[in-house]
């Protein structure tokens, strides 16, 4: 959609359009709201300054990129938001050349905009083009940020940083003389009259150079630009987000003056839905939802995982003031908002700042602590070298608790859970543990709580596939394994954590009765039981939502050449060496041949 030659007047009611398509997909499909909501004139006008279609336009996660979907030859299909086969939630080269780079995590943008800044530069096109990225202020919390933007005021690259401050955690205006320096200092007379100064002063020498910088500082502690000043980029606001015409003066400002500019505009998260105006967490990543209410469409009867952690954990803190907890700005979802309510001074919220999370967690272990870092799946790959560096090397008790691990769905590629039991069970020192069911989830948090040694539980979105129907869960022992299931067949199942679950509907699915093993641990194996299992069952199969490579089946693998059991065959339905992408859970599983009456097929096509 070209916006280069329309009136103000018509892009205003384009936004209203396209809030209104926004809302109506959104409530039918589930997806990010109250920030894409606040951001719709700031998409329109970086479209009507800048091309997509040449100037790499970046977001930060970009959830909140789809007016700019809108835009760029997607209105027809947008209806197929987040859904299987349809287009994707975050930004997707593959799908679109107008989106620059894939996003889903925090904070990468303005090191992508560096990169992206060199390129040019040394291609001679910096005449031609320009980054322009866009950031909320909840990723300007990690220091990835902060290490981009101390290379970027060094260095200089021209490059446009647009950030939506969205719930005016930078910096609030300070009344009517901050809007007039804002507007000032956004206009063309400033930007020329700064630069003439600059001129003029470095004919006088030092002296002159410093009283010309107190005097523009004295300006500035009026506003909130003085931190990105200092770091040596031009710093324009705070604006409205929300004033097209302004905004489209800034940013056709801010692309002339060839240097580095942040431009920090003031949005309303859920604008133009009062329901979910100003809301924080609530409306920022939802399910299907009734417009006029505001209700959900989706009632789940069955407990989630997520819900079940929160009891255990809230079990654990009642009784010892020990246990402490912190997640990545992530409280609602992954279940400590109760925590962090009922006890402030020991469960934390510390922004988007997982390596943070995990050090800051390794130090309250040394001192005594038990600390649950409480992290997606999908998070916990940011702090890696933490894991390994600040709690494993240091052996220290802190317990990882993995949500979303496996299949997210709708969420997709940047999404799916499915690297943790790979990335680490190679680290020394990690124990592997994961529940099958609600009671077991109880007994693993029991375990780990005990535990003085780092360790991971990991445990699905949604509920578990399996509702306390095999046998009775037994307590956690270390390296201890459960056979919920016996027989005399020559099959073996073997489930992990939710795969578990899986493997019970197969088995139940199948002709003849099989045994099933939960695992429960993946590292250390329970050696014991595999030996006594594998005289007797020589064909297994493993069930687990991890990645194949280096998941459950190589671990079992791996154990069965050490002991040179070589007439133990095993097949593992684990996920393969690809990315996986978005939709229906369901759907995403029949995709992979994963669902349990299509894997019965598969085990009688390999038994005949």
């Amino acid at each position: 959609m070209n916006v280069k030659d329309k009136s103000i007047e018509e892009l205003e009611a384009l936004c209203a359009d396209i809030r209104e398509e926004i809302l109506k997909v959104v409530s039918k499909n589930g997806g990010h709201l109250s920030s894409t909501l606040g951001a719709t004139e700031l998409i329109v006008a970086m479209h009507k300054v800048f091309d997509s279609k040449k100037d790499p336009f970046i977001f930060d996660v970009s959830h909140q990129s789809y007016a700019h979907k809108l835009l760029t030859g997607r209105w027809e299909e947008f209806h197929t938001l987040r859904t299987f086969g349809g287009i994707s939630g975050y930004t997707k080269p593959s799908e679109s050349a107008d989106d620059y780079f894939v996003a889903g995590h925090s904070s990468t943008s303005i090191s992508l905009g560096v990169g992206a800044a060199k390129a040019i530069a040394l291609k001679n096109e910096q005449d031609k083009r320009v980054p322009v990225i866009m950031i909320g202020d909840g990723s300007m919390t990690a220091g990835m940020v902060y290490e981009a933007l101390n290379e970027l005021g060094d260095r200089k690259y021209p490059m446009v940083i647009i950030l939506n401050d969205n719930e005016m955690s930078i910096a609030k205006p300070i009344g009517a003389v901050s809007r007039m320096l804002s507007s000032a200092m956004a206009s063309p007379f400033y930007q020329r009259f700064k630069k003439h100064t600059e001129n003029f002063v470095d004919n006088f020498g030092d002296g002159a150079r410093y009283i010309a910088k107190r005097m523009e500082e004295s300006l500035k502690l009026v506003t909130p630009g003085i931190m990105f000043e200092e770091m040596g980029i031009d710093y324009i606001g705070p604006v409205d987000g929300h004033n097209l015409a302004q905004l489209i003066d800034i940013f056709q400002t801010a692309k002339n003056l060839k240097k580095p500019v942040i431009i920090h505009a003031q949005t309303l998260k859920g604008k133009g839905y009062e329901i979910a105006e100003g809301q924080e967490e609530k409306w920022h990543g939802v399910g299907p939802f009734d417009i006029d209410s505001g209700n959900s469409a989706k009632k789940s009867s069955a407990k989630s995982a997520t819900q079940i952690y929160t009891e255990a954990l809230m079990n654990l803190a009642d009784k010892d003031e020990k246990v402490v907890g912190m997640t990545a700005a992530m409280p609602s979802g992954t279940g400590l908002s109760p925590l962090m309510e009922k006890y402030p001074e020991r469960f934390w919220d510390v922004a988007i700042a997982e390596q943070h999370a995990v050090t800051s967690a390794s130090a309250l272990a040394k001192e005594g602590f038990k600390p649950f870092c409480t992290i997606y799946s999908t998070f916990l790959q940011r702090a890696y070298d933490q894991v390994i560096h600040d709690t494993c090397l240091m052996d220290l008790p802190v317990v990882f608790a993995l949500d979303r691990a496996g299949i997210v769905g709708e969420d997709g590629e940047t999404h799916q859970g499915v690297f943790d039991v790979s990335y680490l069970r190679a680290i020394p020192n990690m124990t592997l543990l994961a529940p099958r069911d609600e009671k077991s989830f109880h007994q693993a948090m029991g375990f780990a709580h005990e535990y003085r040694h780092p360790c991971t539980i990991r445990y699905p979105r949604g509920s578990f596939m399996l509702c306390d129907t095999l046998a009775e869960s037994q307590p956690f022992e270390l390296g201890k394994s459960q056979l919920v299931q016996s027989s005399n067949s020559d099959v073996l199942f073997i489930g992990y954590g939710n795969g578990v679950g899986r493997a019970a509907q197969t088995a139940a699915l199948l002709q003849e009765d099989v045994a099933v093993l939960d695992l429960r641990f993946v590292k250390p194996l329970d050696e014991e039981m595999l030996r006594t299992l594998a005289q007797k069952h020589k064909k297994w199969f493993v069930f687990s939502e991890s990645a194949k490579m280096g998941g459950v089946g190589s671990a079992i693998q791996e154990f069965l050449a050490q002991e040179s059991l070589d007439d133990v065959k095993v097949v593992s339905f684990e996920y393969e060496d690809k990315f996986i992408t978005h939709g229906n859970t369901k759907l995403v599983e029949e995709s992979l041949g994963l669902l349990p009456e299509q894997l019965v097929k598969k085990v009688n096509r390999l038994l005949s």
